[in-house]
């Protein structure tokens, strides 16, 4: 179940699965905790989940003034200490992913290691278009559902639009009883394609996994290849045939790698802990 925590004076909707070692999903544009549902199942059994509403994105409100993707970094770091996380595996896809960069770089001491999905550093001029054609597109659609038959275009594979996925996925954004305003659509926009950590990424020194879909339109591989070229160390994957959002798509291949990276991440550490006994 979930429920609504203060996150220094921030209030944030929360869902924790499972037991174990900590992790942080950050979401991206939209999106609620919901959106890791098949992440929030598939490794309850082996770690502790967090999950939450980003402000102005499902039950958590839309605060005055200007967002950041630098102030809701800090709003994450104030969750995990509410929830007196010392450190987590951090895992964020698409804008969710930017404040996963911005939440190692503010506050290293909180992160254990990161998975970036779907992420950039810098935005290009295709990404800046692309923002602005969605911004006025969430103004002028005819309706929600046209909105959501547009924007995922961009979102969703080509296999996901022909076998009736996509439209499961707008029937129940329909369904769901705690839409985003269109003006906290624009606002969640206007900072995420503001983000540029492009110069500050060489400061980030825990193990990173940053993956990318193939066919992704949104933040193809280009931008997620220039992520890992700029963290120390950085492990760069194209997921073949898939787009931006491969966690819900084919949650089992995601679920694997990220699985598997985590228990490497845990190995070393343990290692270093027997040698420095």
């Amino acid at each position: 179940m979930g429920r609504m925590v203060d996150a220094d004076g921030v209030q944030l909707w929360v869902e924790q699965r499972g037991e174990g070692p900590d992790v942080l999903l950050v979401a991206g544009l939209g999106d609620p905790a919901e959106a890791w549902q098949s992440q929030l199942e598939g490794f309850a059994d082996r770690y502790r989940l967090t999950a939450f509403d980003n402000r102005g994105a499902g039950r958590s409100p839309l605060p005055d003034g200007p967002l950041s993707v630098a102030g809701m970094a800090d709003d994450a770091a104030a969750l995990l200490g509410a929830l007196d996380i010392p450190t987590a595996h951090i895992t964020g896809f698409s804008g969710g992913s930017f404040i996963a960069q911005e939440l190692a770089l503010r506050h290293p001491g909180l992160v254990r290691s990161l998975v970036l999905m779907s992420t950039m550093a810098r935005p290009d001029p295709y990404f800046r278009t692309m923002t602005r054609f969605w911004n006025w597109m969430a103004e002028r659609a005819p309706d929600e559902r046209a909105m959501l038959e547009a924007f995922f275009l961009w979102v969703y594979t080509p296999r996901a639009h022909a076998d009736g996925m996509v439209d499961r996925f707008i029937d129940e954004t329909l369904a769901f009883e705690h839409p985003q305003s269109a003006e906290a659509f624009r606002r969640q926009l206007a900072a995420f394609a503001g983000h540029d950590t492009l110069d500050r990424l060489g400061g980030i020194g825990v193990p990173t996994l940053v993956l990318a879909g193939e066919l992704d339109l949104a933040t193809p591989p280009r931008l997620g290849r220039a992520v890992a070229n700029s963290i120390p160390g950085a492990v760069f994957e194209v997921l073949p045939g898939e787009a931006h959002q491969p966690f819900q798509e084919v949650p089992d291949v995601f679920n694997a790698r990220v699985g598997a990276f985590w228990r490497e991440v845990e190995a070393r550490a343990d290692g270093r802990a027997v040698r420095h006994r």
